[in-house]
């Protein structure tokens, strides 16, 4: 399986997680884990999903990307090897 971390932040507003989790659907991308957070105005999101059957991330970070500007939030997808490797204390 191959696995990718979906990171969502931006100010917390009606249909974040509605609009976010529709691109991942209509891509057919299972989500596997999902945390989401408000820190006063700031909404915070990671999820873990299945990109096993993803050919190209661009084409859905992209997407990810549009509805990011829709909604004023900064959406990254980034394979799981790579977060970790960047995050490696």
């Amino acid at each position: 399986m191959r696995r990718a971390v979906v990171s969502v932040v931006g100010k917390d507003q009606v249909g974040i997680i509605a609009k976010v989790t529709t691109v991942l659907s209509d891509n057919e991308i299972n989500i596997l884990d999902i945390s989401q957070t408000i820190l006063q105005d700031f909404f915070t999101m990671m999820m873990i999903v299945d990109v096993t059957e993803v050919e190209n991330l661009d084409n859905l970070q992209e997407r990810l990307g549009n509805t990011g500007e829709e909604l004023s939030l900064k959406i990254n997808i980034q394979l799981e090897e790579i977060f970790q490797a960047m995050h490696r204390v």
